[in-house]
């Protein structure tokens, strides 16, 4: 057993013999140390041991100096959670003399477990960036309501690695899930008084245990062993998993919150204090203190929990919560902080995916396209951008145009490639994409914060609040511009992210800021009398095919108009020729077409295989007025329209030559050049 605490004076192991137990039967002073590690071998606990630490030292706020003894701490290090936390006061210590009634009866446990198991050859699908599609669900609110997954594995990690569950992934074509946090985390205080849960899971207790609530399994060590199984399930169907980690902060919450874990080990070490008043922490995060990366022992915690995962559970990689409150330097965000130094020389963790989420809870956290090579961004710049377009907004042409292409104007003056864009329309965080053209304002009455919560800038577009009165038509359009946004979404360059339920139709009922809410209203719907929509699930599928088809629309590096037989993309308008400068200015444009020109590539039919052109045209129309769009002259002999968002189920059929194409409002298609000119090189027919 070891734990760290520069401050310490002494540490005490604590052993418990029941979950039930309200003070532990064996204090057992930890007499090593090597440096400010306490550490010693306690032989006797074996898996299945309960234990916790007391930490004795300076009482001093003022200073920022936390150690109670009389407060049960949980181990940073800890596995597996052994009793989970139930609020009592006696888990705070805020005033002065600190607090002496003893928190043991109520604090969590940690727990030894066996970490024995049989991962039967299990392979990473090492999927490259380019040709990667993320997934981005909640482990309960996939599985909680799937039919076919047994009803006791409902909601949780054994839920998720059920065939139904991996099923439905394979058949929408994505090649990772991003799960929603699942190390072991708390409910903060004021949302158990209200009777409401962090349902999200952003408020973490210890970076080592999964959430006990998301198994099946009852035993420590067996809900190890399911997240296990898990992780072997969806790589044995060529699906990555990367974890949604949070190393901003933790659920101990602001100087009045409870005393739970690091605040009690050395809240010095472990936390950014605030240096104009040290009882008070320097919170970056928006949730009451800021981890203390900078910190050699808390960067030694956050590098051995990531290793950990990366090496014994064998997870693909991570998603960094509020990324730019790692980086923080004394001066600011920090592209050479020491995190991000340690992490790009880590022999384990430099090869696995990064995902930055690139900003934190304070102005000057906004940080999207200055994080290193390396690393790809939640690129929010993308994510406004193209639900501006979706709304209507003129003006927005040339944006459209750097977004759609990658957005170099954020990473390729660094020498990072498209793929550092993660581009995304929606998320957990904020509407999803049938609330977002179905709302112009948020609702989130039910979180009981007399909906102040919530970001109230979160570019919306009730599609009902104008045009057409008749329901029918509100539908039709809507559902319209929600394909319009998927599709966007999937043949841009860079890294597509699809919102988990948004392709069956999810709704939050206008609820923006749905963290605390584990009930239907969050829960993926997979029946049509949950509102499961049918039509836009296999609409996404064959957007998510065509991305896959199309090596053009995967580039691994920006269009720069070169190509061996002529220029990599054309921008085209109405009139079917190349944009000029006046087009490109023009305040009130809201039609584009984008014509990508990649490399030959081989398609197989019945009759043999032939080698064709990869060539892409996508036009783009979000005003309210049709728009007949003359088309270039293919390269081939047809034009063939693969997908338009005008209709859940048109296409393929081929457009007949000379002929404007009628490109509806609020629509996108996508065209693809093909012909019998197109060389076949074997199996020739006449």
């Amino acid at each position: 057993m070891a734990v760290f605490s520069a401050a310490a004076t002494a540490v005490d192991l604590c052993l418990f013999d029941r979950p039930d137990s309200r003070t532990e039967s064996r204090r057992l002073p930890l007499t090593e140390r090597t440096g400010a590690v306490w550490h010693g071998y306690r032989p006797e606990a074996r898996p299945g041991q309960l234990y916790g630490f007391r930490v004795h030292g300076p009482w001093s706020p003022g200073d920022g100096h936390r150690c109670n003894p009389a407060k049960l701490l949980f181990d940073p290090y800890a596995r597996a959670v052994g009793r989970p936390l139930v609020w009592h006061p006696s888990l705070f210590s805020t005033g002065d003399p600190p607090d002496p009634v003893d928190s043991a009866a109520w604090a969590p446990l940690g727990v030894v477990i066996d970490d024995t198991f049989d991962w039967q050859g299990d392979t990473r699908p090492e999927v490259a960036w380019p040709d990667t599609i993320i997934y981005e669900l909640h482990v309960k609110g996939f599985t909680a309501r799937h039919p076919g997954i047994p009803e006791a594995q409902r909601g949780t990690y054994a839920g998720l690695a059920s065939d139904a569950a991996v099923a439905h992934l394979r058949a929408l074509g994505v090649t990772a899930v991003k799960l929603m946090p699942i190390h072991a985390r708390v409910d903060e205080h004021a949302l158990h008084a209200r009777g409401l849960t962090n349902y999200w899971g952003y408020n973490t207790l210890g970076f080592f245990a999964p959430e006990p609530r998301l198994a099946a399994a009852q035993r420590p060590d067996d809900v190890v062993r399911e997240f296990k199984t898990m992780v072997r399930a969806l790589h044995g169907a060529g699906i990555e998993v990367i974890l949604d980690v949070v190393y901003n902060h933790t659920a101990e919450g602001d100087h009045l919150g409870p005393t739970l874990s690091m605040r009690g080990l050395d809240n010095a070490s472990y936390y950014r204090l605030d240096p104009q008043d040290r009882r008070r922490y320097d919170d970056l995060t928006g949730c009451g203190n800021t981890l203390k990366v900078s910190s050699p022992s808390v960067l030694h915690l956050v590098m051995d929990s990531l290793r950990y995962w990366v090496q014994e559970v064998h997870v693909d990689g991570f998603r960094f919560d509020l990324a730019s409150a790692l980086a923080r330097g004394p001066r600011g965000f920090d592209r050479t902080a020491t995190f991000l130094q340690v992490i790009q020389q880590d022999p384990v963790l430099s090869q696995v995916k990064l995902i930055a989420e690139p900003w934190d809870a304070t102005p000057e956290g906004y940080q999207v396209g200055q994080f290193p090579p390396g690393w790809t961004e939640w690129n929010g710049k993308y994510r406004d951008c193209v639900r501006r377009v979706w709304r209507g907004e003129a003006g927005r042409r040339a944006e459209l145009a750097t977004r759609l292409s990658g957005s170099s104007d954020l990473y390729a003056t660094s020498g990072r490639r498209p793929f550092a864009s993660l581009n995304f329309v929606t998320s957990h965080d904020g509407f999803t994409l049938a609330d977002l053209v179905s709302y112009a304002h948020k609702h989130n009455e039910a979180n009981g914060e007399c909906n102040r919560d919530g970001d109230p800038h979160n570019l919306s577009a009730n599609w009902g609040a104008e045009g057409p009165t008749d329901d029918a038509e509100i539908r039709a359009r809507r559902a319209c511009v929600q394909r319009s946004l998927l599709l966007t979404l999937l043949v841009s360059q860079g890294v597509p992210m699809i919102n988990g339920g948004d392709e069956l139709g999810r709704t939050q009922q206008g609820n923006n800021n749905a963290y605390c809410h584990d009930s239907p209203l969050t829960w993926t719907p997979w029946l049509p009398e949950h509102g499961a929509d049918a039509s836009m699930l296999a609409f996404a599928q064959r957007v998510v095919a065509l991305r896959h088809a199309h090596p053009v629309l995967r580039r691994r590096a920006f269009l720069d108009g070169a190509h061996p037989d002529g220029v990599d993309v054309a921008w085209l308008g109405p009139s079917g020729e190349v944009l000029t400068e006046a087009d490109w200015q023009d305040p009130e444009a809201r039609v584009l077409g984008m014509w990508l020109h990649g490399d030959a590539i081989r398609e197989r039919d019945a009759r043999g295989e032939r080698i064709i052109s990869d060539s892409v045209l996508l036009l783009v129309n979000w005003g309210a007025s049709d728009v007949a769009f003359q088309l270039p002259p293919p390269r081939a002999s047809s034009w063939i329209l693969d997908l338009t968002s005008a209709a859940a189920d048109a296409g393929p059929v081929v457009l007949p030559p000379d002929v404007p194409y009628p490109l509806q409002a609020h629509a996108a298609v996508v065209l693809r050049d093909s012909g019998p000119h197109a060389n076949r090189v074997e199996g020739d027919a006449p």
